[in-house]
């Protein structure tokens, strides 16, 4: 079981740039695949972003590729998101999401995919 606690959100301008780092606690860290969600009022929950147990694929929505980028420090374990290029469209709360995986995958995009969650990062973007 990991606990995950989520940092790095804020107010920024279109444009501008944001790290969010999810901060786990618990055994095992490099068992488990990582997602970032974001959730924005009257949206379903997205996969924005995840990254494999041992860092060896990821994956980006379509609207964030070229822009964001998905890394993790199993010795540190801790998963970042750098954001660019921000966009108002972009302002939701992001989560990170945990699920112990077997082995390295390419799937796990849905929320039901994940069993533990942060508490979530507000991202505010003005226009």
């Amino acid at each position: 079981q990991v606990q995950q606690v989520e940092s790095g959100g804020g107010l920024v301008q279109a444009g501008g740039s944001l790290r969010l780092t999810c901060a786990a606690s618990g055994r095992a860290f490099n068992m488990y695949a990582m997602g970032w969600f974001r959730h924005a009022p009257g949206k379903e929950h997205e996969c924005v972003s995840r990254i494999s147990r041992n860092g060896g694929n990821t994956y980006y929505t379509n609207s964030v590729k070229g822009r964001f980028t998905i890394s993790r420090d199993n010795a540190k374990n801790t998963v970042y998101l750098q954001m660019n290029s921000l966009k108002p469209e972009g302002q939701a709360v992001y989560y990170c999401a945990a699920r112990a995986t077997p082995r390295e995958t390419n799937a796990l995009l849905r929320r039901s995919d994940y069993d533990y969650w942060g508490q979530g990062t507000q991202i505010t973007v003005s226009s």
